[in-house]
Parts: C-alpha cells; sequence; structure tokens
C-alpha cells in the first residue's frame, strides 16, 4: 500500500510464457493486488502464472488487447483497489518503475502517469526501430495538435490510474484492437485528468511482444482517426459517445454479457 491506498499490477497477456518470469520478479513489494488475464494463449501462459501466485483470469478465445485491459481494469476495481498500473508481461518495461508511478498517483499528484520511452532520449539506444520511432514522433505531434496537449509520447503501453478515472471513463466505447490505448488517452484528456510523465527505458528483444507492420499501419491510422473526432467534438461538429460521461462504463451487467469467461482459472 501507500498512503493507506491499495495498488494493482494488472498484465494483459498473450503468449507471455517466456518473459512473465522475469516481469513478475521485479514488481515491488508493495503491490497488494497482482492480476493477469490471458487472451487465449496458446503457450504456457496460464500455468506460469498460477504458478507464480498472480490472480488469473482466462478469456475463452482471443478477444483483442482492448478488451484485455477492460477485463483487468474490471477485475483490479473489483478487488478494491485505488491505484492502478498495466505493465506488459513482455519484460520490455521494467516494473522497477511502479513504486514512483503509484506514488504519483497515492499522493494525488497526478490521475494518470504515463512512463515515457521518449523522455531521456532512450527509445533508440533501447532498440526501438527506426521505423516505429518516427512514427511514434509524427503521430505524437499530431496527437497534441489536435488535442492541445504536450505528452512526450501517446504509446506506451506502462500506465498508472487512480481509481476513479477508471470508474468514471466510458471505456466500453473503445476499440478492442491496440488502437484502445490511444482512445483511453484521448478520453483523459477530454475529460481533463491530470497526467504526468517518467522517463522509462525499454527493450526490444525477440521474446518482446510486437505488432507487425501491417497491424502497426491499421494502429496508426486509428491514431489519426481518434485525434480528428477529438477535435471534431471539441468543436461540437460531432457527439461521440467515447466523450460522453454517459457513455458504456465498466460494470457488472456488461461484464456478465460480454466477458465470455472472467472465472479465476
Amino acid at each position: 500500500m501507500i498512503k493507506d491506498k491499495r495498488v494493482a499490477v494488472v498484465m494483459p497477456a498473450y503468449n507471455a510464457e517466456k518473459t512473465l518470469q522475469a516481469t513478475v520478479a521485479e514488481i515491488p513489494d508493495l503491490v497488494d493486488i497482482k492480476i493477469l488475464v490471458d487472451d487465449s494463449s496458446s503457450d504456457r501462459t496460464v500455468g506460469l502464472a498460477q504458478a507464480l501466485g498472480l490472480q488469473t483470469f482466462v478469456h475463452d478465445k482471443n478477444y483483442g488487447y482492448g478488451r484485455n485491459q477492460q477485463t483487468c481494469y474490471w477485475e483490479a476495481l473489483e478487488a478494491g483497489a485505488d491505484v492502478i498500473i498495466m505493465v506488459h508481461p513482455d519484460y520490455q518495461y521494467s516494473p522497477l518503475l511502479i513504486t514512483a508511478m503509484a506514488s504519483m498517483v497515492a499522493y494525488d499528484v497526478y490521475d494518470v502517469v504515463l512512463a515515457s520511452r521518449i523522455l531521456g532520449g532512450q527509445a533508440r539506444r533501447g532498440g526501438m526501430p527506426f521505423y516505429k520511432y518516427v512514427a511514434n514522433r509524427f503521430l505524437t505531434a499530431f496527437e497534441n495538435l489536435c488535442m492541445q496537449a504536450k505528452l512526450s509520447e501517446y504509446h506506451t503501453g506502462y500506465r498508472a490510474f487512480s481509481r476513479r478515472v477508471l470508474s468514471d471513463l466510458p471505456l466500453l466505447e473503445n476499440s478492442d484492437d491496440f488502437v484502445f490505448d490511444n482512445q483511453m488517452l484521448a478520453q483523459c484528456i477530454y475529460f481533463g485528468f491530470r497526467i504526468g510523465e517518467v522517463s522509462c527505458p525499454t527493450k526490444y528483444f525477440k521474446q518482446a511482444s510486437s505488432i507487425n507492420f501491417r497491424r502497426s499501419v491499421t494502429y496508426g491510422l486509428g491514431v489519426l482517426a481518434t485525434s480528428l473526432q477529438f477535435a471534431l467534438q471539441k468543436l461540437g461538429i460531432l457527439h461521440l459517445s467515447r466523450f460522453s460521461l454517459q457513455g458504456k462504463k465498466l460494470g457488472p451487467r456488461y461484464y456478465a454479457r460480454h466477458i465470455a469467461h472472467g472465472d479465476s482459472a
């Protein structure tokens, strides 16, 4: 716990057997709740997660990265977490930053904290492919322009949230695919949540998960669309449920109906 707040780490997993143990080994002792949601992996991710003592939940089929996060956040809220940190179990991001990120939320400095690979200039040194670095810089500049923000990057998969953020955002209006990450940040900015960043080294290696070029292009187009939708919503031209507090939020009714298998494995 930090400042009497319960801290949860959630890990959206898909075929993470080779890197899961190294990731879990670096999770600080202050974490009260450790949750892994498996999106129907074909390897031994589930068995290993159970052996490591994680609360493990399994989708009965591959729903996608966005849906996986929805389940992660719902389970963390159900477990009574006050601060929730998402870290990928592919060991691309070091869990050692959890203490700093969780503290910034627990002490009410920020509502959302992002671990940025761009701050500190470590991205390329850590092995980020050149085309991904260029795409990251271009998309981030476009998003900052459309959303009138000043974030160093929108594309990190290492994030901390307060309970209020995950309870208030209409997360069920977002995509089940990778662009969920981007849509969620757009919502955080739209609804005025305070966003902070910390510098984060990253590691690119063979076992680390990475989407292929085709899916990267699909993601990039989704990011551009989200940014334009944000700007048009602000101008009153669009009226999307994604940017309405009356949009669909995480809740037991939706969860029971749409998450096919959420019982602990």
